[in-house]
């Protein structure tokens, strides 16, 4: 049995650059929309498809996190049971 332990966590400079790509892209998105020559009802429409996008984003990215981090718990647990159900059929006589 190989009990390994990986280390699935971004580096701070990954996560930095993370945030201010995310600050970068919404302030030139904002910026484009105040400057545009249109009516306000235009740039309303396009502020509110923008931050109903961005909102999107951020629940699809943990509702994906969130499954997979519940698919690994339950793979574990199964591993186990399944590690546990190998070892006792090999030593029939002997328990934990």
């Amino acid at each position: 049995m190989s009990h390994t332990i990986i280390d699935h966590s971004n580096s701070k400079s990954f996560f930095n650059m993370a945030w201010i790509a995310f600050v970068l892209a919404t302030c030139g998105t904002l910026a484009g929309i105040v400057l545009l020559e249109s009516t306000l009802a235009t740039k309303g429409f396009l502020a509110m498809g923008f931050v109903f996008t961005v909102s999107a984003c951020f629940t699809l990215a943990k509702v994906t996190r969130d499954r997979h981090e519940s698919e690994r718990l339950y793979n574990k647990v199964e591993r186990a049971k399944t590690e546990q159900f190998l070892s006792e059929k090999e030593n029939p006589g002997s328990s934990f």
